[in-house]
């Protein structure tokens, strides 16, 4: 019974949110802005229960002295900190701005820089011309980073003035034509996906948001 009850929610709000989506009655706009409405206050109830949750899963870490047990030491304290100056003092205060613009923008930026290290080992391994795929794969990243890089156009208007600015053109092509189809194409299947799914879902075929099996 306990499973049947998220089962009939989802499947009736997933038909209700479906049918007035495509309807531009006032009555139905209504419906569907009282619906987002609930699901904003819902928010920060969930918002509630990722937080015990991982307090929770940190804590066990902890206890157990599990590997890298010391990260979740930092993740209390960066939690602590932040909710000890943002809850009484609000997202304005001096002090909360310094943590966040000296401490966490660092440190995103950071993380994300380390990407560019796994992108530039995938494009060793994708861009040797061993097939003619590959072949093209580089060819057209070559001309896209050349057309990209300010450098690009005057390296090669050094060498062939008579053909002003062609990396930036032949780029934009690329970007416009080729590459925009297969954007499209993925946008495409993905979104094929994503409406399975959720039929799936609305119907009760798929489950594992529940937490378990059937």
């Amino acid at each position: 019974m306990r499973r049947q009850v998220p089962l009939a929610l989802c499947f009736l709000f997933g038909i209700v949110m479906m049918l007035v989506d495509f309807s531009p009655h006032p009555v139905s706009q209504g419906v569907r802005e009282e619906i987002i409405n609930w699901a904003l206050i819902i928010g920060p109830f969930a918002l509630i229960l990722g937080v015990a949750t991982l307090v929770n899963l940190h804590w066990v870490r902890i206890r157990r002295r599990a590997e890298y047990w010391q990260y979740s030491i930092a993740v209390f304290a960066g939690l602590i900190v932040m909710v000890v100056i943002g809850v009484p003092f609000g997202p304005r205060h001096p002090a909360f701005e310094w943590v966040f613009y000296y401490v966490q923008v660092p440190m995103d930026a950071t993380m994300f820089s380390l990407l560019a290290f796994f992108i530039a080992s995938a494009a060793y391994r994708a861009f040797r011309a061993r097939t003619l795929d590959a072949t093209l794969l580089l060819v057209a990243a070559l001309i896209v980073m050349i057309g990209n890089a300010p450098v690009g156009n005057l390296i090669w208007n050094k060498i062939m003035p008579f053909a002003d600015n062609l990396p930036s053109a032949s780029r934009q092509w690329i970007l416009e034509n080729p590459n925009l189809s297969a954007r499209r194409g993925i946008i495409f299947g993905v979104s094929l996906g994503v409406i399975s799914q959720s039929i799936r879902i609305i119907l009760g075929i798929e489950r594992s948001y529940l937490g378990g099996g059937d």
